[in-house]
């Protein structure tokens, strides 16, 4: 919601005329009082869900400048680059205490007994060995797994979906190709993923958080060639 409130004000921005032009348009009110009402709804609803709480002396100014056609403060390059600014400062502050989340979950975890951490800082458990050979990195897998957050609470899951997946080892996060190099045919592990072998400072938007340490209980089932 953050980017849809921000995009929501770089809209406006863009709509409006750049420094020192003339509206070419009445300013005459063409809503009325009910979609004028709405209009603000819209926008302050979505500011609020996002916690943007703009200084409203300075919010007003810009409204009313770019609205009545008058000058403003800022140039749009100018007015760009401070909304810019301010969503990555925001990003900065967000990732800092996941950055920080993840460091100390990760500390915390690799002091359990029968953890083991290879070099690359991807964690796991040995929850059942196996008695096959083992994947390389070429190799399609079939595996049942379920993946959860560090909370516990479950995002993917081929046990709920009643069958198991396949997957080829090239193609996925690294901390699931590693791993499962390591599992024989029949093995069951556990691993935990920092974000750097999963999905990063971006995340997956609406699935997996920036900075997500994502943990797998995986059986391998067998090797596809």
């Amino acid at each position: 919601m953050f980017f849809c409130a921000v995009f929501l004000c770089s809209l406006f921005l863009g709509s409006c005329k750049d420094s020192g032009q003339a509206a070419s348009a009445s300013t005459e009110a063409n809503f009325d009082k009910d979609a004028s009402y709405a209009l603000g709804m819209n926008l302050g609803g979505s500011l609020r869900s996002d916690s943007i709480f703009p200084d409203m002396d300075e919010f007003f100014r810009g409204l009313t400048d770019s609205l009545n056609g008058k000058e403003t403060r800022l140039t749009m390059d100018q007015a760009m680059a401070a909304l810019n600014k301010a969503i990555d400062d925001r990003m900065a502050a967000d990732n800092a205490d996941a950055v920080q989340k993840e460091i100390d979950y990760l500390a915390e975890n690799s002091k359990k007994e029968g953890v083991k951490i290879t070099a690359s800082g991807l964690q796991y458990e040995v929850l059942a060995e196996g008695a096959g050979p083992k994947p390389v990195a070429s190799d399609t897998v079939r595996v049942n797994y379920e993946g959860t957050f560090t909370d516990g609470s479950v995002f993917d899951s081929s046990y709920s979906r009643g069958q198991p997946a396949e997957f080829a080892l090239a193609g996925v996060i690294p901390g699931w190709t590693e791993g499962m190099q390591l599992m024989s045919e029949g093995a069951k592990y556990r691993f935990y993923v920092p974000s750097a072998l999963g999905y990063g400072a971006a995340g997956i938007p609406q699935m997996i958080p920036p900075y997500a340490t994502l943990v797998f209980e995986v059986e391998l089932l067998s090797i596809v060639k």
